[in-house]
């Protein structure tokens, strides 16, 4: 909870200071957070909801890219090294929001019953018709949230539990083990590193496909046909 309180307080300043005197010419510090703002807005909410309807959710994709991402990062920061989305509930708060968020824009353009309609495709013979929507309906209301949560969790912590295993291994052999195990310690240490490097990547991978999946649930609730 502190370092999600920390984490939220820094960015907010930061995005806060660096956008607010923007210029027609940038300066490095607005030229860096225009790269960053670009990349949820124009590579996934555009790309993924389309051009006529994506501007009004660029907000809330560039909200969650941001937290998700820099909550992931405080699993290689050094003074944390635990990333606040290995927490099951901060994954499950966001999941919540984008969970509301899709169903309601669903709703609010189908309206109730034709919403549910929606997630029956035409055409298809009647006896199929109570399975498939029996199964969409699991879909939307059940496996979307549970996997898009637990995906980000699982990831997030079991890239810190790596982490954890070989730097701990390393301090075992060096300080607690034999002459051979002392040897040993180096390559656990360096191994150590190579894994912060490698769940740096995870960590920004995971964000991406936090909000690719918002994105697509988003235009899904907003297309005319299943």
């Amino acid at each position: 909870m502190a370092w999600a309180a920390i984490v939220t307080a820094v960015v907010s300043i930061a995005l806060i200071t660096l956008s607010r005197k923007a210029a027609v010419v940038p300066s490095k510090g607005q030229w860096l957070l225009e790269g960053f703002y670009n990349f949820p807005r124009n590579s996934v909410a555009r790309d993924m909801i389309g051009t006529k309807e994506f501007r009004k959710f660029v907000p809330l994709i560039v909200t969650l890219f941001t937290m998700v991402l820099f909550y992931n990062l405080m699993g290689i920061f050094p003074f944390a090294m635990n990333p606040v989305t290995g927490k099951i509930g901060f994954p499950i708060a966001l999941v919540a929001v984008v969970y509301v968020v899709y169903h309601w824009i669903g709703f609010q353009k189908m309206g109730f019953v034709g919403y549910f309609k929606h997630m029956v495709p035409p055409g298809l013979p009647g006896w199929i018709v109570p399975v498939v929507f029996l199964l969409e309906l699991i879909t939307y209301f059940i496996t979307r949230p549970l996997t898009l949560a637990l995906r980000l969790f699982g990831n997030m912590f079991a890239g810190h539990m790596v982490i954890y295993l070989f730097v701990t291994a390393g301090a075992y052999f060096l300080l607690d083990g034999g002459i051979l195990l002392k040897f040993l310690s180096l390559p656990t240490f360096l191994m150590a590193g190579v894994m912060v490097l490698f769940e740096a990547l995870v960590q920004f991978l995971q964000a991406f496909v936090f909000v690719l999946l918002t994105s697509s649930y988003i235009a899904g609730a907003l297309a005319d046909d299943h």
